[in-house]
């Protein structure tokens, strides 16, 4: 059976010039990187320069990223470390929207449950924040605002750089999820006003198991993981230097190809939307029509006009060799709906009938038409 991968916002095949970057650093390069001996020094020569690689791909200074796990990690030690902080000042607010990722918002749950207010910022019907929205709840209790760059779900991209001018006016440390942006925008974390970033290398064609926290200079953030002074006494434990040299290749790589790869799925967005509407009646696009990546097409299905099993979608296109999802793969298999989509106005079992598709930089226009094909032929047996 044929097999197409249409998931790569879940995550990325490794690029083979990622893997080679690391094959090499795996079998020589086995010091600990705190060692102060020739084994740790050329480790540590090694990391840091995997630093500032990511740094320059990313418009920072490299003594502002911190290597992590990952994307849920980073989001983790942002908002704990930032508003620990705060508590010691009786700031005890959080500002975020209802469409966040859950590395987001099942740490700031669990703080409300230890005594935070949580302060949800309203989107629009495409998953919009309004800047001016984020300026009327901010007070003098705000501990910290957190609004992700991309939606992971429906591509919409947020207004981060006026929220960031807004919270730095006000003094307010300001974290934005950017895990689903690199590779797919132009990334200048200083021009984009904000003081902690979010990044994770497998969502750029790069190795799981780790990623960044980007931490503005000067920006007052306890330590997340103790037990050492690894990361500038920020992040405790062992770095993993063939990982960061592959985080780094996977960053450089995704910069150098950044202008041909938005112009090619541009294209290929283009292509698939208008094959889903020739093949099928009552699609709702999810997103914004215009400030959005091109990578994620999101379609829901209208239940005024029909009833349909969304996780029977998913699983007919499995069937069909098409890997796709409903939403994010950190809850596929929620009997919920996405909270993602109940915020745009959504019905529930519109909500439920969803299909994401995400585009890559091996998607060809033949595969989205054969996946298009694929879904009016499980839309047509579902409704017999």
């Amino acid at each position: 059976m044929r097999k197409i991968y249409l998931d790569f916002s879940a995550t990325t095949p490794i690029d083979r010039r990622v893997i080679d970057s690391m094959s090499s650093v795996f079998g020589t390069v086995y010091g600990n990187a705190s060692s102060v001996h020739s084994f740790g020094r050329e480790a540590r020569a090694l990391l840091e320069q995997s630093r500032e690689r990511i740094a320059g791909a990313l418009g920072a200074k490299s003594d502002e990223i911190f290597f992590t796990s990952g994307g849920t990690e980073s989001n983790n030690y942002a908002i704990k470390g930032i508003v620990q902080v705060a508590a010691r000042k009786g700031k005890r607010e959080i500002i975020t929207s209802p469409v966040e990722h859950h590395a987001v918002l099942r740490p700031i749950e669990t703080l409300k449950e230890a005594g935070y207010d949580l302060r949800f910022v309203p989107v629009d019907s495409t998953g919009r924040v309004d800047p001016a929205d984020v300026k009327r709840l901010i007070g003098p209790n705000t501990a910290l605002v957190s609004l992700m760059l991309v939606n992971n779900e429906i591509g919409t991209i947020n207004d981060i750089r006026s929220v960031g001018g807004l919270s730095r006016e006000e003094g307010i440390p300001f974290h934005t999820d950017i895990v689903q942006a690199v590779g797919k925008l132009e990334i200048n974390l200083e021009d984009l006003n904000v003081d902690l970033a979010s990044i994770s290398a497998h969502k750029f064609y790069g190795p799981k198991g780790i990623g960044a926290i980007y931490i503005r200079k000067g920006t007052a953030i306890d330590s997340y993981i103790e037990g050492g002074s690894q990361e500038g006494n920020r992040r405790a434990g062992t770095e993993n230097v063939p990982l960061a040299v592959g985080f780094a290749t996977a960053a450089a790589i995704a910069n150098e190809c950044l202008a041909s790869d938005l112009l090619r799925v541009s294209r290929l967005n283009e292509s698939l939307k208008v094959a889903l509407q020739q093949r099928l009646d009552g699609i709702l696009f999810n997103g914004h029509p215009t400030q959005s990546v091109p990578h994620i097409v999101s379609l829901s299905f209208d239940s005024k006009l029909m009833a349909l099993d969304g996780d029977a979608l998913i699983m007919g296109m499995d069937l069909r060799g098409v890997a796709v999802t409903s939403g994010s793969a950190c809850t596929s298999g929620s009997l919920q709906p996405s909270h993602v989509l109940t915020a745009l106005g959504r019905d529930i079992a519109t909500a439920r009938a969803t299909v994401r598709f995400s585009i890559g930089r091996t998607t060809t226009e033949e595969e989205l038409t054969y996946a298009a094909d694929c879904l009016k032929e499980v839309i047509e047996r579902m409704k017999k």
